[in-house]
């Protein structure tokens, strides 16, 4: 089963980020979900078969379930005017036209537990992207209440950068910054609590955020095994890193090798493909609860 890398349509321009090919209808975008994969803020070179369509049923999920103002708009490709010689059997499925906004250049990150580069910075000041934290914390600990963390968007190539709240602020505006934040984490509250019921815990995610007519919106993907770090519940054991839902598992095979994180990335052996592809799609059964429906394809 081919992983689908990246798509072609005739006579478009097309924006590639690290998973999602974006067109441009004038006032919609397209939303093209590839089966890229992504780690240390590198497109890795093999793919993952089916994640396009997870990342995208899941989002499709969420904006449903959060009821709360986003860019989703349909999955009805009929509904865009596509060359008649695209083959949209390959866009099934991994397509959302979405509403065009003017993106917010802050990945907002929340987290409700102590884990990646979050541990890391504890470990040296007791404190995450200027938070002061309490002393005694382990890795992976739960947090007393989660904590609003922002990042820059990075460009291509390039690494998301931790700033503070005050380095937000002073990029993006006082009001805006203070409405993202309380916005961000009330998002992340309801679907913990949510993901809870489904044997997930949400250890932490990034949002991002768009405006259209002066209104905040939520956009891009939503809470995926991509944006954000699930763990089962029923293995949870603070002290340690945790068994996971997402690119984690790849993440750590990396570790592993004598890649240097700044040159071309390894080729994924078929098992970390096939174990990635496994976790991806244990994480939409259990927070979806129905069958992922191209899983046996």
């Amino acid at each position: 089963m081919p992983a689908f890398l990246q798509s072609t349509i005739e006579d478009l321009k097309v924006q590639r980020g690290k998973v999602r090919d974006v067109y441009d209808f004038g006032d919609r975008l397209l939303f093209i979900a590839t089966d890229r994969i992504s780690a240390f803020d590198r497109i890795l070179p093999t793919g993952i078969p089916d994640k396009g369509r997870i990342l995208t049923k899941l989002s499709e999920m969420w904006f449903d379930l959060l009821e709360i103002d986003n860019h989703f708009l349909s999955m009805a490709l009929d509904e865009l005017p596509l060359p008649d010689s695209i083959d949209k059997s390959e866009l099934e499925g991994r397509s959302m036209i979405v509403r065009k906004t003017e993106v917010v250049p802050i990945e907002c990150v929340v987290r409700g537990y102590l884990a990646g580069s979050g541990w890391k910075e504890y470990q040296q000041s007791q404190s995450v992207c200027g938070i002061q934290l309490p002393a005694g914390l382990q890795n992976c600990s739960k947090l007393p209440e989660p904590i609003f963390t922002p990042a820059t968007k990075a460009e291509m190539g390039d690494h998301d950068e931790n700033i503070s709240f005050e380095v937000m602020c002073d990029k993006v505006g006082v009001e805006l910054s203070e409405k993202l934040r309380e916005l961000s984490k009330q998002i992340y509250q309801t679907a913990a609590e949510y993901a809870l019921t489904r044997g997930i815990i949400i250890a932490d995610t990034k949002f991002e955020f768009g405006i259209v007519d002066g209104d905040l919106i939520l956009i891009d993907e939503v809470l995926t095994p991509d944006s954000s770090r699930f763990w089962p519940v029923e293995l949870y054991e603070p002290g340690k890193n945790q068994p996971s839902f997402d690119k984690q598992f790849v993440r750590d095979w990396l570790e592993t090798t004598d890649w240097d994180k700044n040159s071309t990335p390894p080729e994924l052996p078929d098992e970390i493909v096939a174990k990635t592809r496994e976790k991806y799609i244990d994480a939409y059964h259990k927070l979806v609860d129905k069958p992922f429906e191209w899983a046996m394809a």
